[in-house]
């Protein structure tokens, strides 16, 4: 009964200004033809015929400029009507459009869009090929954490309510689109369709349908598929996987903040550089050595649910698939440039971390971000002092 008295009252002012200002409604409408008046002197002859070369012109030139989309019926009527901007700004905000929680969401979707997610493809060099991190999922899932968290730090620090309403939606972000992209993987969709934030290059899905499995129209060939129930509880356990990891990797990075960077430079070498040599590390006993496998179990927020069940030897010598294992003893020297790694990317932390302290909490929530988008991780120049020691 409101929204109707609403939207009566709405229709009668905007009924109202239109009577009062015709020539609104003539712009937004097409242009009205030109009257010809009666004094006016006829075209000439040698005039009329240059016309009609220049149309004859136009009409083998095909014109390249884009065509403009047609506004629709709310957007005129908004532009049009300042009583009925009113009246849909109050209707939009009584919904809660307007609340500070729903601008934080807005807010926080652009800052994740385009600050945090970008960041494994455009440091995917550095990542791949210093770090030898692979390019799965779990990678980018760990690398647009970090991000995430770097830019939580000043988020936490806004005024309340807003700092916890941008935090917490930013946050939001970062599991829904989580949740598509698993989606995504177990079971792809026939037709492509457009993802939660962007398409990313990071990894690939190995259920991608490939080349020869499209029909002629387009579409993927029928193919055996997880089921819907099947493929909701896969999802359902592997978000709480991801949810024990951000939570795991936002207290270690949390604590080397306030500690020291000892402290964060374990956390790089447990999250970034996947725990490698925890162990020791093999070297090569002989030229007919057999080849050694071992990698490190995450025992607290992986797949492992129950410890005492499992044999920890046995399980650093399976290959669970995901790529990160420890070198093998021919690849020992690359633990020579681990120390210099460290500090790179924990030299890269605190540095983006004094650049966001910098930046105003106006800047954050409404400025460009642009301006808060990271930096590359760049090589940390020690003094020839230290490099003696």
């Amino acid at each position: 009964m409101l929204t109707r008295c609403l939207v009566r009252h709405a229709s009668r002012q905007t009924t109202l200004v239109a009577s009062s200002a015709p020539y609104t409604a003539r712009c937004l409408a097409t242009k009205a033809p030109k009257k010809l008046s009666s004094t006016a002197t006829p075209p000439s002859p040698a005039s009329a015929h240059s016309a009609g070369k220049t149309a004859q012109n136009d009409k083998s030139t095909p014109s390249t400029k884009p065509v403009a989309q047609e506004k629709s019926w709310l957007t005129r009527q908004v532009q049009s009507s300042p009583a009925f901007r009113k009246f849909f700004l109050t209707f939009t905000n009584a919904l809660g459009y307007g609340s500070p929680k729903q601008l934080a969401a807005r807010r926080a979707f652009v800052l994740y869009r385009h600050v945090c997610a970008v960041k494994p493809d455009e440091d995917k060099v550095f990542w791949q090929k210093d770090c030898s991190l692979p390019l799965t999922f779990q990678s980018r899932f760990t690398i647009t954490n970090l991000h995430i968290w770097l830019l939580t730090v000043h988020l936490r620090a806004l005024p309340n309510p807003l700092g916890m309403h941008h935090t917490q939606t930013l946050i939001d972000h970062f599991f829904i689109n989580i949740n598509d992209r698993i989606r995504a993987v177990l079971r792809p969709p026939t037709e492509p369709t457009k993802p939660y934030a962007f398409h990313a290059d990071f990894y690939l899905n190995p259920n991608a349908p490939k080349e020869g499995e499209l029909d002629e129209h387009g579409k993927q060939q029928k193919r055996p598929l997880l089921g819907v129930r099947t493929q909701d509880m896969l999802v359902t356990r592997q978000m709480k996987i991801f949810k024990k990891q951000w939570a795991g990797m936002g207290m270690s990075l949390h604590l080397g903040l306030v500690t020291s960077d000892m402290e964060l430079a374990g956390v790089v070498w447990r999250n970034m550089l996947g725990a490698r040599g925890a162990q020791g590390i093999a070297y090569p006993d002989s030229a007919s050595s057999p080849a050694k496998y071992r990698r490190a179990v995450n025992l607290v927020g992986g797949e492992v649910t129950k410890v005492s069940k499992i044999d920890v030897d046995q399980e650093e010598t399976k290959d669970d698939g995901s790529g990160v294992h420890d070198f093998s003893p021919e690849e020992a020297d690359k633990y020579v440039a681990y120390p210099e790694l460290m500090l790179d990317v924990v030299g890269y932390i605190r540095r983006e971390l004094v650049r966001l302290q910098n930046v105003s909490d106006a800047e954050i929530m409404e400025g460009n971000w642009e301006k808060l988008r990271f930096g590359k991780v760049t090589p940390v120049k020690i003094p020839a002092s230290e490099k003696l020691r």
